[in-house]
């Protein structure tokens, strides 16, 4: 009776393999929130030992798994009055996207590019408000009268009556002024930059191109000169 009452297991062990291969996955999954991880590092490590190498000033952290396999890491040791910085490539773009972005889109676009923070973390949206702060960057604030001063792509190209794609490909040729922080990241648009001659000479002809939908650098400049 005791062994009928005996719950069966809820993965078999090649199942549980799998999910093993696809811890990192889990991880690094949006919504894989704080308590999962807790329940994740309680289920497979027994404790962490941390010593320290004051020779190769290195913090040495020997994990002890549950299954009875040990892992030895070694990170640098901070220095007295050491300060992990921000690399100044990750402020600048921030300082461009906030144009533009909240400060939880930015984080996803920092680790988007694989831009970590000065302690080696992925960003978070505190971790972004607590880079702001540091370095004087304003927050996103959207235009009180719906008139935004800067754009992204889309809303650019909607300004413009022109696909995005060919706002794209005349901002890639350097015909339209533009903004772009980040290579898997938005392009930014000053709506000012959108309203001079040549912007809208350019809109004008990809709207009457109407058989050659995308932008043609070549042409449209020796059509403007």
């Amino acid at each position: 009776m005791h062994d009928a009452a005996t719950p069966a297991l809820l993965a078999d062990p090649v199942s549980l393999g799998v999910l093993a291969s696809n811890l990192k996955a889990v991880w690094d999954a949006p919504t894989a929130d704080t308590r999962l991880k807790k329940r994740i590092v309680r289920t497979l490590i027994h404790e962490v030992v941390a010593d320290i190498d004051d020779a190769a000033s290195e913090i040495v952290l020997i994990v002890h798994w549950v299954g009875g396999a040990h892992s030895e890491l070694r990170l640098p040791k901070r220095r007295r009055g050491q300060r992990n910085s921000t690399s100044a490539d990750t402020v600048q773009a921030a300082r461009q996207l906030v144009l533009i972005a909240s400060d939880d889109l930015i984080a996803g676009l920092l680790n988007r590019n694989g831009l970590k923070t000065g302690n080696g973390n992925r960003w978070t949206r505190e971790r972004v408000t607590s880079m702001r702060s540091n370095y004087h960057i304003p927050v996103f604030k959207p235009a009180e009268d719906g008139i935004e001063p800067w754009l992204n792509l889309g809303n650019a190209a909607k300004l413009l009556k022109i696909a995005p794609k060919t706002l794209r490909l005349a901002a890639e040729a350097g015909e339209i002024e533009s903004i772009h922080p980040l290579p898997d990241g938005p392009w930014i648009f000053a709506r000012t930059w959108l309203i001079t001659t040549a912007a809208q000479s350019i809109a004008e002809r990809a709207r009457k191109n109407v058989s050659a939908p995308f932008y043609a650098p070549m042409q449209l400049s020796a059509g403007m000169g």
